[in-house]
């Protein structure tokens, strides 16, 4: 039983003396909660290990706060979670919180734990957590965001636009639109599709150049070859999901945007371009998803898509940024403190 802690204290020593900080990503495979935890690791600059998570029986028909040995009930690609353990460990979701807390005990609080979006579980123990405004959770040990963080930088941005040349034959201006799909708020509708389709249909027809529709895993198959029918003969792409992912490339080309209202992600992403960003509104709706619209229209950055584009401009949230640069010196000031004299 004693095994444990001199195993914790022998791995925090080579992680002391490692020439570089070590990060491990924690994340369950979910794009959203990838691209968020991904997106942050890159902004410290330091390097990191993305650690996809598969949840074990029991432990997956269990809600996280009641998992008992957490490490046991995750592994990666068939492998546990072990030691030497990192500098610090990035989480997001739920599923990804609760072993973030397991490897900071086992390291005898040698690594850090941070946590991107309120977990509802062990919120005291995290050394950091960064949550946006709408969720309303404050602390101490609590960042707030104006978005989601991301992955989107110019440099990535170019680098994509780049991987598909073919985009560049498309007429402008570029109309990109980010379609999401029913989640525990919203409805996302066959009826509702159509009304987008018929919508991109018109404002080509009216205003000439192309546009380029990347539907989300919640849009459905159904709801794809919908899209393609209402913008059969017109100048508009719609990805079905297969090959390369053109996500990025479409965020680099577009002109102005149209982002269904279900997605926090996409609205944050389409929101660090600089472009005009429209809210498609869809059926239902609740009050955190309010409080996030009603702070991004204030701040000038969406606005509620009214049948036409609209042209405006504002300084691209910088949230990612500012919060890679808060966790690369909480690394670096934890280091230099365990160094020794």
């Amino acid at each position: 039983m004693v095994a444990l802690p001199l195993v914790a204290e022998a791995a925090a020593a080579a992680a002391a003396n490692s020439p570089l900080p070590l990060v491990w990503v924690l994340h369950d495979g979910k794009a959203g909660m990838a691209s968020q935890s991904l997106g942050l690791a890159e902004a410290t600059g330091l390097p990191f290990i993305e650690k996809r998570l598969v949840v074990a029986f029991p432990w997956s028909h269990l809600p996280p706060q009641l998992w008992w040995w957490p490490l046991r009930g995750v592994s990666v690609a068939g492998r546990p979670i072990a030691p030497p353990w990192p500098d610090m460990v990035i989480a997001c979701g739920r599923n990804a919180a609760i072993p973030a807390l397991a490897i900071r005990r086992a390291a005898a609080g040698h690594t850090l734990a941070v946590q991107i979006q309120d977990p509802r579980v062990g919120r005291g123990e995290f050394d950091l957590l960064f949550v946006p405004e709408h969720d309303r959770l404050r602390g101490a040990n609590v960042v707030v965001t104006q978005g989601a963080l991301h992955r989107v930088t110019p440099a990535r941005l170019a680098a994509e636009r780049r991987r598909f040349p073919q985009l560049e034959t498309l007429p402008g201006p570029i109309l990109s639109v980010l379609i999401g799909g029913s989640n525990r708020a919203y409805r996302l509708t066959l009826a509702c599709l159509r009304e987008i389709g018929d919508a991109v249909a018109s404002l080509l027809r009216a205003s000439g150049g192309a546009a380029l529709i990347t539907p989300s895993r919640r849009t459905g198959t159904e709801g794809i070859q919908l899209l393609r029918a209402r913008l059969a003969g017109l100048p508009a792409v719609v990805w079905d999901g297969t090959g390369d992912n053109p996500y990025y490339a479409y965020l680099a080309m577009a002109d102005a945007f149209l982002v269904t209202a279900d997605s926090v992600s996409m609205i944050s992403e389409a929101a660090a371009t600089g472009r005009p960003v429209h809210i498609l509104a869809l059926d239902g709706g609740d009050r955190k998803f309010a409080r996030f619209h009603e702070a991004m229209r204030r701040a000038g950055i969406t606005r509620p898509f009214a049948g036409r584009l609209e042209a405006w401009s504002y300084p691209p949230p910088d949230d990612t940024e500012r919060a890679g640069a808060v966790l690369r010196g909480l690394v670096r000031d934890r280091r230099a403190h365990r160094q020794p004299a």
